[in-house]
């Protein structure tokens, strides 16, 4: 989704190695791909992404023209129509790194996930967004500091991940409500995925580190953060 945050498709794409080469060999790999299908968007934001390799690594959001504006670019994790347009979750600046677009699924991007998701309305049993850094695994709501009635199960879950992600390294993981654990984030993918599409285990991660190197993280950390992300998430999909 956000474009300077590259460890999230390195992540992903190592995962997605450990899927396919150990089903058939790893027996929890095996277990968990039959029971489950697997869907994978490592990079959501592809213009913005190979802008940062291009150009500035630092940039967050899409590269779109916004009418009337030089700045360029929407923020695509503000532009889900849950809380869309919180003033004190997003912006309305084109020049913002938050600027939530002028209207919900104005987007490629965030119709392209809205559409992967309906086309399984009703099979999903979670839904994460990978994002960095602060390592924090959070759920709804990012658009208001009030609890889903669900809060419990979620927090239940969560400990479970954020344990055994802790236990691979030792990485200090947290975890809570996107709102209050992080900040107030309005039109984000997670209260869509719960929201409008009913997914109760819809959560946020966000990867190494605790800001020393941030969205720069070095390459030696690349595995490290990717063996412990797996590990969490297998636990996590175990204990739902």
């Amino acid at each position: 989704m956000h474009a300077r945050e590259w460890i999230t498709a390195a992540t992903c794409i190592w995962i997605i190695d450990q899927i396919t080469s150990g089903y058939g060999s790893d027996s929890e790999i095996t277990a968990l791909v039959d029971q489950y299908d697997w869907k994978f968007v490592p990079i959501a934001n592809p213009d913005g992404y190979a802008y940062t390799w291009s150009n500035d690594r630092l940039w967050r959001k899409n590269r779109v023209f916004n009418n009337g504006s030089s700045c360029r670019g929407v923020d695509v994790n503000r532009n889900f129509p849950i809380g869309f347009g919180g003033s004190s979750g997003s912006s309305d600046s084109p020049c913002s790194t938050t600027y939530s677009g002028e209207v919900a699924f104005s987007e490629l991007e965030s119709c392209a996930i809205r559409d992967l998701i309906a086309a399984d309305r009703g099979r999903v049993k979670s839904a994460i967004s990978v994002h960095s850094y602060d390592q924090q695994w959070l759920s709804p709501y990012g658009y208001s500091t009030e609890f889903p009635p669900e809060y419990a199960e979620m927090l239940r879950a969560m400990e479970i991940g954020v344990n055994a992600i802790t236990a691979v390294y030792g990485t200090q993981y947290t975890y809570g409500s996107f709102a209050t654990a992080l900040y107030v984030g309005s039109g984000v993918t997670t209260d869509y995925y719960y929201e409008a599409e009913g997914v109760v285990h819809s959560y946020t991660i966000e990867l190494r580190d605790d800001g020393t190197y941030g969205f720069q993280l070095p390459p030696d950390q690349i595995v490290p953060t990717a063996i412990e992300t797996w590990n969490g998430i297998k636990a996590f999909v175990n204990a739902i």
